[in-house]
């Protein structure tokens, strides 16, 4: 469910800082050794940043399917491309798998992806630095 909220600034900063903290720890980390870590770490950066935006926005969006509508939320408005978006909900069902039925990501996963990754963190970044 998406409700209005004030813009919260305040809010959206420790989201982002928190992303950026953790994207840092990724960095020192053996991405291809630990392969469904590194994707559920860079799912949680990427979820983060989105949660950031909306409550710049001044949305919540909460509740059965909170992740694939924020995703979605976010896509739209911003105009991210649909390949963006159709690559974040597969990320997203990846990490849904890890958590809940101990899925193992292939190794090839990463190494394959990291650069595509990376470049939506730094738009969803560079999108929130605009913002403020």
């Amino acid at each position: 469910m998406m409700i209005k909220i004030n813009p919260d600034k305040q809010k959206a900063k420790s989201l982002h800082d928190m992303s950026l903290i953790t994207l840092e720890r990724l960095k020192e980390t053996e991405l291809e050794k630990y392969p469904s870590n590194s994707l559920t770490d860079y799912y949680d950066i990427v979820r983060k940043l989105m949660e950031a935006l909306n409550f710049l926005e001044g949305v919540k969006i909460k509740g059965e399917g909170a992740h694939l509508k924020i995703i979605d939320h976010v896509c739209k408005k911003y105009n991210l491309s649909e390949s963006t978006r159709i690559f974040l909900q597969e990320m997203r069902d990846y990490r849904n798998r890890i958590s809940y039925e101990g899925f193992y990501v292939n190794k090839n996963y990463i190494s394959l992806n990291k650069d595509k990754i990376e470049s939506i963190i730094n738009q969803l970044n560079n999108l929130i630095i605009k913002s403020f």
